[in-house]
């Protein structure tokens, strides 16, 4: 048996690896168009005066309450090289109106449920405070199809409130547009709450209460953070996974698929050198819309669902500084800006604040993050790069409008990615029906990564463990059917 997968992402890469537990006897392939492994992941480790920057290309945590990524690390032997963000400095700002104001404590999955906080804040009116209370009065609506997240909140706690505390918290995530973004693709749970307790701000304090009960206490300040990362950068787990996979898997960078057919049964993929690999299942790592044009060709059904859904392009913006050069303390994590502020970025993240060991003493590291849903990013323009250069200007700007630094960077770095990260607007939950009743005319056929059920880390790592599962079962067939026969 041949199991051909192709992206090497985190997605690809942990689908390799649960395929060499889980299918022992069956010939695994693993093929990246680029000269790389890991997709967005990607560390930059710079020496610099005695110590280093450690600079994240893509994300910089993963989610500790979903058990994937943190199990994944623990069997990589990466389980001690696990750690949390400080807990010592941890305020988050919100810029609003050329300010940058303490987002308010309590805030429970998104739902303000700290009373005290809300009244004290300046992010919301007085107005809005009050509309947001209404929430404990309003009845539930009964569900009539999908509704968007950005329409969900702003019904149940005001649309202040969504646009000066929610809609930030949410583009961070999905850098999407929360009146397009499909709240059952999103945030499921905040409809159940509602269903389930009439109210968002009473759901979540009762699911407060129910977790002192069963703990008996609530968790220490600070004691465990709900992200982590290893000590040298998510990089860590992508060399974790090539090391261990190397002796098991013919991995194969600079191979870039065109197209795959399906012939008696068996797959075709057939690559851009002009050369044919032939196998007996197919997991499909790449992205969405990838995946649907290898596929355009054998199955059109299958290939416009994955085409179908969007993507927006972003780019993160990485700058040093001497701690003498700041005007202010970076006394946290870094700030998220509304939508409605009218800034090209979306935040920026105080990394040597949040991660210290990430920069050497006496210097900051910085990460400015650029690009969501309905904004392009800067094109090439003539000079030579990509638009690199304008992006890191742009970033200066933005520290300069909003932190006042005016020296220049000792180090910067930019990353830009193309249509990487998928909306999942209105509609996307019937997507993924059509692509699930299309597969299942291909047993032998799978597919993973963060365009489906999940866009994090933990989600992609699940989803190439499900993607093994799905051949498995199919695999599993086969070998009966041939002893059957062989009877």
């Amino acid at each position: 048996m041949k199991l051909f997968i192709i992206g090497g992402g985190i997605a690809g890469l942990s689908a390799a690896y649960y395929a060499t537990k889980k299918l022992p006897d069956v010939q695994i392939t693993l093929l990246e168009s680029s000269n790389r492994w890991g997709g967005k992941i990607t560390t930059d480790r710079v020496p610099f005066g005695g110590g280093q920057f450690i600079i994240e290309g893509g994300p910089d945590t993963f989610l500790a309450t979903k058990p994937y990524a943190t199990a994944l690390c623990k069997e990589l032997g990466l389980g001690e090289r696990l750690h949390g963000t400080n807990p010592n400095k941890k305020n988050t700002y919100v810029l609003h109106r050329n300010r940058l104001l303490p987002l308010p404590d309590g805030l429970a999955m998104m739902i303000p449920t700290n009373v005290e906080a809300i009244l004290k804040t300046q992010l919301v009116s007085w107005f809005g405070k009050a509309r947001m209370g209404l929430d404990f009065l309003l009845p539930p609506h009964s569900p009539n199809g999908d509704e968007s997240l950005g329409a969900f909140v702003s019904r149940r706690l005001g649309r202040e409130a969504y646009e000066n505390l929610i809609e930030p918290l949410m583009s961070g995530v999905y850098a999407g547009d929360g009146d397009a973004l499909s709240l059952a693709s999103t945030f499921p749970y905040l409809r159940d709450l509602e269903l389930k307790y009439g109210s968002l701000a009473r759901g979540a304090l009762q699911m407060r209460k129910q977790n002192v009960q069963a703990n008996g206490h609530l968790p220490l300040q600070g004691s465990r953070s709900a992200f982590l990362t290893p000590t040298m950068g998510l990089a860590e787990i992508v060399e974790a996974l090539i090391e261990n996979l190397k002796s098991k898997v013919n991995l194969r960078l600079n191979t870039s698929v065109s197209r795959i057919s399906n012939i008696n049964s068996r797959y075709l993929v057939e690559l851009e050198d002009g050369s044919n690999l032939d196998a007996d299942t197919v997991i499909l790592a790449t992205p969405a819309f990838i995946s649907g044009s290898l596929l355009a060709s054998f199955d059109p059904t299958l290939a416009s669902a994955l085409q179908s859904i969007p993507y927006a392009s972003t780019a993160t913006i990485s700058l040093a500084y001497k701690q003498s050069d700041l005007p202010r303390e970076l006394d946290g994590y870094g700030y998220i800006i509304p939508r409605r502020e009218g800034r090209r970025a979306l935040a920026a993240t105080w990394t040597s604040t949040k991660f210290p060991h990430r920069a050497p003493e006496g210097c900051v590291l910085i990460r400015v993050f650029v690009g969501r849903a309905g904004e392009e990013l800067p094109s090439p323009n003539g000079r030579g790069d990509r638009g690199e250069g304008d992006l890191l200007a742009l970033a200066k700007e933005e520290l300069n409008l909003t932190l006042g630094i005016t020296a220049e960077p000792i180090l910067s770095r930019v990353f830009m990615w193309d249509k990487a990260m998928p909306q999942y607007n209105l509609g996307h939950p019937e997507i993924l029906k059509r692509i699930d009743a299309a597969l299942e005319k291909h047993p032998g056929l799978a597919l993973a990564g963060n365009g489906y059920r999940g866009i994090g880390i933990p989600d992609c790592i699940r989803s190439g463990e499900l993607a093994v599962e799905r051949v498995l079962k199919f695999s599993s067939s086969k070998v009966r059917t041939f002893e059957c026969a062989n009877l």
